[in-house]
């Protein structure tokens, strides 16, 4: 196999770490930080969002969301995310990933910006415009994840490929932390300017009319780091693989690679030509069904699975911790301090469970392989979401105990499921299959969070009527939706078994590309052979 792969191919499969791995980290993972900073941000805001817009000063709590609003204006990013996913994900297949790549960046800030400035007569005219541009917000970071998986698994050693991939999601942990702390220093900021007493002492005042600047400086701040890399997202030459293996280039491929690569590279225009006659399968063929399609199933399964209870706890941080009282009650505060209230503790889980978690698995992926995380991840979550169920009691006498073992699901998500479910499908499937295959995937994956998001809102709820938040049914309480919760991660763990390890193989190896070009040489072999796993 070795002799038909392309020797441009082969020196990036062998290329030692160097500046250029450190640089695609950096421009692709920026994507990721704005990502994360986005979708989970407005998990910041929501309960301010209902104070300024749905207080009812005849009644004794400050006002929420309603039921509709809350569940549009969580899952209205999701749904232009899976949209994004899917769109981008084809086109980066088809036009080549770097044609696509500043479109989605310009999008995110666009949008960002546009989120900030939403505007309307009525809460309701706020609320429409405010989902609208996060609608388009998420069809620009649902772009990224395929297109700026592929490029890094496409750029990257095999030696190293699951880490540097796993850096670049591992910004994501960035993100989350960096929306709360600002959130915490514009909430502090405005805290101090303008003084209101708690609701309970004041329902008027209580919530200052300046604290409508806050959510939307929050929401556009996320345009800012998402600016400052797309002049060098753009200055990224193609992916080899996509220039050589899909647009049948081998002189630019060669050209390209031998600037970042910083050696000379022979063009070998005859392996393309080999490689890519006898691979040419698309993705609705019983041959892609025959050597792809358990790996594309088990991919987005594990991805929808895993987005459920990811989303569910991340976006909804808030409701359990107020619900074990380690938030003080909403008429205890005025409004823009229980904006600083929410963004620390967010921002605290952030930093003790998620950021480490993430950082685990950019260390250990390329020792221990993907496989074995990921199942260990989908294991422990749901060991701990089972402890944390089966005792709710207990814990609602011991914060610090609940914070620790909560902390822990969000741990072994990150150095778990959340990362491979984003590493795997940019290294299993062919290189011009790879970028749609990875959209379908994390389209999946959106797919549970619009469930888990929405889902949340409502089974979370207390089955007491007079305890849930106005405008609910009464739910499942946040007991028997964290066995839930729980339940779907031991599915992950099943469903994993479908997906193959990828560690230490080159991309064309995994994928059977080069096989296909051994089978040329040998006429039937071709159709005989099966992806080695």
């Amino acid at each position: 196999m070795a002799n038909n792969q392309l020797g441009v191919l082969n020196a990036l499969d062998a290329a030692k770490t160097q500046w250029y791995h450190f640089t695609a980290i950096v421009i692709a993972g920026m994507g990721f930080f704005t990502d994360a900073y986005d979708l989970f941000g407005i998990s910041l805001i929501t309960k301010l969002l209902g104070r300024i817009y749905y207080t009812n000063e005849n009644h004794p709590k400050p006002g929420t969301l309603p039921p509709n609003v809350a569940a549009a204006v969580n899952g209205t990013a999701f749904v232009g995310t899976l949209a994004g996913q899917l769109f981008f994900g084809w086109l980066g297949d088809k036009l080549g990933r770097k044609r696509v790549y500043g479109l989605t960046l310009m999008l995110m800030v666009v949008c960002s910006i546009a989120s900030g400035l939403s505007f309307g007569k009525s809460p309701a005219g706020v609320m429409t415009t405010l989902c609208f541009f996060r609608f388009w917000l998420g069809f620009g970071i649902g772009g990224d994840y395929p297109l700026s998986a592929t490029i890094m698994s496409e750029y990257a050693n095999k030696k190293t490929r699951g880490a540097f991939i796993a850096a670049v999601f591992a910004m994501q942990g960035f993100g989350i932390l960096t929306g709360g702390i600002v959130a915490l220093i514009v909430s502090a900021s405005f805290d101090h300017a303008y003084k209101a007493p708690p609701y309970s002492v004041n329902r008027k005042d209580s919530t200052a009319p300046e604290a409508d600047y806050i959510w939307r400086i929050i929401l556009m701040f996320g345009a800012v780091p998402a600016l400052l890399t797309y002049y060098w997202r753009m200055k990224m030459p193609e992916t080899a693989r996509y220039t050589a293996l899909v647009a049948r280039n081998a002189k630019q491929a060669a050209s390209d690679m031998s600037k970042v690569l910083q050696v000379e590279l022979e063009a070998e225009e005859e392996k393309v030509e080999t490689a890519s006659s006898s691979n040419s399968f698309g993705l609705f063929t019983k041959e892609f069904a025959r050597r792809h399609g358990l790996h594309l199933l088990g991919t987005s399964v594990c991805w929808f699975l895993l987005d459920i209870a990811y989303y569910s706890n991340n976006l909804f941080q808030k409701d359990i911790f107020t619900a074990i009282g380690w938030l003080p009650k909403a008429a205890t505060m005025n409004a823009i301090h229980e904006v600083y209230r929410v963004a620390a503790s967010q921002s605290l889980i952030a930093l003790c469970g998620t950021i480490p978690g993430y950082w685990f698995t950019v260390a250990l992926i390329d020792y221990i392989g993907r496989f074995t995380i990921q199942l260990m991840g989908f294991f422990f979550m749901t060991v701990f979401m089972f402890a944390l169920a089966i005792p709710y009691h207990h814990w609602l006498s011991n914060n610090a105990g609940f914070l620790i073992m909560y902390s822990l699901t969000f741990f072994f998500a990150n150095f778990g499921p959340n990362a491979t479910t984003f590493v795997v499908p940019a290294e299993i499937f062919p290189a011009r299959l790879r970028s749609t295959c990875h959209g379908i995937s994390a389209a999946a994956g959106k797919l549970g969070a619009i469930v888990g998001a929405l889902g949340f809102l409502y089974a979370a709820q207390s089955t007491n009527p007079e305890e849930t938040d106005q405008g609910y049914p009464p739910g499942i309480g946040v007991k028997n939706t964290l066995l839930v919760l729980g339940s779907i991660n031991c599915l992950g763990i099943f469903f994993t078994l479908l997906v193959p390890e990828s560690k230490g193989k080159s991309l064309e190896e995994l994928t059977g590309e080069n096989e296909e070009a051994d089978g040329n040489d040998k006429q039937q072999a071709s159709s005989t052979q099966t992806l080695p796993v």
